[in-house]
């Protein structure tokens, strides 16, 4: 019983953040993080010649699935 409280907690405080969020802020968000999970596996998934030759290293991809490079 104990569990089943302190994991009702939890899921309250946790939802109880996203009060205030509209939908559309909420489904963006989902949208930009599966883009950016989305370009970063595509990107490690080449070569480090292929990276070369678009002019990347492995420590740009973090970067560059974020849009800051």
């Amino acid at each position: 019983m104990t569990f089943y409280a302190q994991s009702r907690i939890h899921t309250e405080q946790v939802l109880a953040g996203f009060q205030g969020l509209s939908l559309g802020a909420l489904i963006a968000t989902l949208k930009t993080w599966n883009d950016e999970r989305i370009t970063r596996r595509d990107l490690k998934a080449l070569t480090d010649r292929e990276l070369a030759d678009i002019g990347l290293r492995r420590s740009d991809i973090d970067a560059v699935a974020k849009g800051k490079f």
